[in-house]
C-alpha cells in the first residue's frame, strides 16, 4: 500500500517552503529518515527526511516551486511497487472536497450533496503519513513523522471517529457549494485567509491548480479585478503583471524596459516581512559614540603573540564585553510579550542568547549563541566562527535563528562607519560596530593618531529609555577603550 508524506511544519510555524532540489528520483528505493528533498524555508535550508521506506512513486513538486505545508510532498509504495499500484489504492476514490482554514476545517466541512464529511486529501487519506508503529521514524523534524507512542501519527479509524463526533453544518447551507455539486478546493490556509480578508468568495473562482485547486494567483487575480469578480475574469486578471512590464517589455510607470523580475520568496521574503513589521511596530532609537579602541588592538596583538592558535579575535573580545554589559543592564536583553488579559509585559532573561548579524548569499541571517554569558572570550570566538560558518552554508538550525535575545551587528567589514539598524524583533536591543580607522585623538592633552571606531546602540523605546541605553553603550565603550582593566572586573 502506498503512503503519501505531506510537507511538514519545519518547526517554525511556517506555512510554505521553496523546493530547492530533490535528493531522490521516482523509482528510487528510500529508507526511513533518508533525506529526500532540500527545501528553503523563510529561515534556513533544510533537508527533509522521509518517514517511510519503499519505492518512490511520485514526487509532488518541481524544483524551484513553492510548496505549502500540509500538501503532498512524496508518495512511497512497497518495495518494487509501481505507479499503477498507487493509483489503485483507496485514496484514488477520494473526491476533492471543501478544505477550509484551520478552525473551519476542524469544525467539519460537509461534502456537498452527501451530508458526510469531505475526505481531507491534504491532511491524509488511506495513504497518509500515519503509518504503523513498526515503520516509525526518528521524528527528526517537528510537526511530522510517526512515533512509537502514536503522538504524531493518527490512524484512519481515529480520524473517522473524530469526524463523526463533530457538529457539522448542512451542505445546503454551505456558501462553498457550487452548482456542480462539488465544493471549491482551497487547501492552503494562506489562500483561504487571503480571500476572506479581501472579501473574495472562493465559490465564484475557477481554480487553475491541479484538479481545480484554487491558488494564491487565482485569489490575487480576483482582488486585482475586484473582490466580486466572476470566475472567468480571474485568468485575465492574473495576466496583469505583463501589462505593467514583463521582462523585455516597457514598464508603464518609468518608461524603461524591464531587465529582470525576481519573485520575493524564501529568506528575502522573510527579511522583508520582518523589517517592515519591526519598523511599523517598534519606536526604535539609535544612539552612537566614537570609541578609541587602540588599547583593544594592543591587547589582541599581545594575546596573539602569546598563543597564536587560540587568541580571540576582535569580535570575540567585543562579544565578551557586550555580554558583560547585558548582565549589568538586563533590560537591554529582554522582549515584550502579551500576557494574561492582553496586558503587555517586559520579559527579562537570566542568560544571554547573543545573535550575530551575518550577511550570506541567501540574505541577512541572525543566528545566535545560546548562553553566551557562560563562555570566555576564547570560547565565544570559537562559537562565533562555528555559528557564522553554519549560517553562510545555509545550515543554521531554526532554533539558532529564532532564539536570540540581543544582536551584535559588526558592519565594519562592509566599509561603513555607522548605521541606524532595524531591530530584530522581538529583541529590544542591538549593538553596532563600524570600521576601525586612524583618526586624530586627544590623549593627555596631546593630539595623537589613534584607532577609532563608531559604536551604535539601537533600542526599543517602549522597553527602555535613553539613559539606560546610553549607560549600556558607555559601559561597553569603556571596556573597549581600556580592556585590561575591564577584564579584571568581569
Amino acid at each position: 500500500m502506498s503512503k503519501t508524506f505531506n510537507l511538514p511544519d519545519l518547526g517554525e510555524g511556517l506555512t510554505e517552503a521553496d523546493l530547492v532540489r530533490w535528493l531522490v528520483a521516482e523509482g528510487d528505493e528510500v529508507a526511513v529518515d533518508q533525506p529526500i528533498a532540500e527545501v528553503e524555508t523563510a529561515k534556513a535550508l533544510v533537508e527533509v527526511p522521509c518517514p517511510f521506506e519503499g519505492t518512490v512513486l511520485t514526487l509532488h513538486g518541481s524544483e524551484g516551486e513553492t510548496m505549502e505545508v500540509g500538501l503532498p510532498l512524496i508518495t512511497v509504495g512497497e518495495a518494487g511497487e509501481t505507479d499503477g499500484g498507487a493509483d489503485a489504492g483507496p485514496a484514488a476514490d477520494e473526491r476533492p472536497g471543501a478544505l477550509s482554514y484551520r478552525e473551519e476545517e476542524r469544525a467539519g466541512v460537509m461534502e456537498p450533496g452527501t451530508g458526510q464529511p469531505a475526505p481531507d486529501k491534504a491532511r491524509g487519506g488511506d495513504g497518509d503519513v500515519a503509518g504503523s508503529d513498526e515503520e516509525a521514524s526518528g521524528n527528526v523534524l517537528i510537526g511530522y513523522g510517526t512515533s512509537g507512542h502514536g503522538a504524531t501519527g493518527r490512524t484512519r479509524p481515529s480520524k473517522r471517529k473524530r469526524g463523526r463526533g463533530r457538529t457539522t453544518v448542512p451542505a445546503s447551507s454551505s456558501p462553498a457549494a457550487s452548482g456542480s455539486g462539488q465544493a471549491p478546493r482551497v487547501v492552503s490556509p494562506i489562500v483561504r485567509k487571503l480571500a476572506r480578508d479581501n472579501g473574495v468568495d472562493v465559490a465564484t473562482l475557477t481554480g487553475t491548480g491541479p484538479e481545480g485547486l484554487i491558488t494564491r494567483a487565482d485569489v490575487m487575480g480576483a482582488i486585482s479585478g475586484g473582490a466580486s469578480a466572476p470566475a472567468q475574469a480571474a485568468p485575465a486578471a492574473s495576466s496583469a503583471p505583463a501589462a505593467s512590464g514583463a521582462v523585455g517589455e516597457q514598464d508603464s510607470r518609468s518608461g524603461l524596459r524591464v531587465a529582470e523580475r525576481t519573485p520575493i520568496t524564501g529568506v528575502r521574503k522573510a527579511i522583508a516581512d520582518q523589517m517592515a513589521r519591526s519598523r511599523r511596530e517598534v519606536p526604535e532609537v539609535t544612539a552612537w559614540m566614537d570609541v578609541d579602541v587602540t588599547g583593544l588592538l594592543e591587547l589582541r596583538q599581545a594575546l596573539k603573540a602569546k598563543d597564536p592558535e587560540n587568541a580571540p579575535s576582535l569580535l570575540g573580545l567585543i562579544a565578551r564585553f557586550t555580554v558583560a554589559g547585558l548582565r549589568k543592564y538586563p533590560v537591554m536583553n529582554a522582549r515584550i510579550e502579551t500576557g494574561a488579559g492582553g496586558r503587555e509585559e517586559i520579559v527579562e532573561f537570566e542568560g544571554v542568547n547573543l545573535g550575530l548579524a551575518v550577511q550570506t548569499d541567501r540574505g541577512l541571517m541572525v543566528p545566535s549563541i545560546e548562553h553566551a554569558e557562560r563562555l570566555c572570550a576564547a570560547e565565544l570566538n570559537a562559537a562565533i566562527a562555528e555559528t557564522v560558518g553554519r549560517a553562510r552554508e545555509g545550515k543554521a538550525s531554526p532554533a539558532e535563528l529564532t532564539r536570540g535575545t540581543f544582536t551584535l551587528n559588526n558592519y565594519g567589514p562592509l566599509g561603513t562607519d555607522g548605521a541606524t539598524p532595524i531591530l530584530n524583533i522581538p529583541e529590544v536591543g542591538m549593538l553596532g560596530i563600524g570600521r576601525i580607522i586612524d583618526r586624530p585623538w586627544v590623549v593627555d592633552g596631546q593630539i595623537q593618531v589613534r584607532k577609532v571606531t563608531e559604536m551604535t546602540v539601537t533600542f526599543d523605546h517602549r522597553v527602555t529609555d535613553g539613559a539606560t541605553a546610553s549607560a549600556f553603550l558607555t559601559f561597553v565603550a569603556g571596556c573597549l577603550n581600556d580592556p585590561t582593566a575591564a577584564l579584571a572586573e568581569i
